[in-house]
């Protein structure tokens, strides 16, 4: 290349502006068969501990003995293992838009 060419190239896109889109933060109604969130029924859990045991990520920690489950929503995959595994049917996945998000989010439940 000669030193033409690159000045060229240098001056093209620093005019030209952003070739790039910025990820849209407004809110996107999801379409049918959209993986959503994973949703838990705490009053029918079991605290089996199945979905954990399931899960590719280990986003899922169960503890039987304090009736606590929690999930990472950083860790989960949506791949709905845990809800197929699931004795009592009491995990489902929610059709619904995440925002993105670099903080991780745990969701906590107890069955108190």
């Amino acid at each position: 290349m000669s030193i033409l060419t690159i000045t060229k190239t240098l001056f093209k896109s620093v005019f030209h502006g952003p070739y790039i889109k910025n990820y849209s933060l407004d809110k996107k109604d999801a379409f049918k068969n959209t993986r959503g969130k994973i949703e838990i029924n705490i009053s029918q859990c079991i605290f089996c501990g199945l979905c954990q045991r399931r899960c590719p990520t280990e986003a899922i920690k169960v503890e039987r003995e304090k009736s606590f489950w929690t999930i990472d929503r950083f860790k989960c995959i949506q791949c709905n293992y845990c809800c197929e595994a699931c004795p009592k049917k009491c995990l489902h996945m929610e059709n619904q838009y995440t925002a993105p998000s670099l903080e991780a989010v745990r969701d906590e439940y107890t069955n108190a």
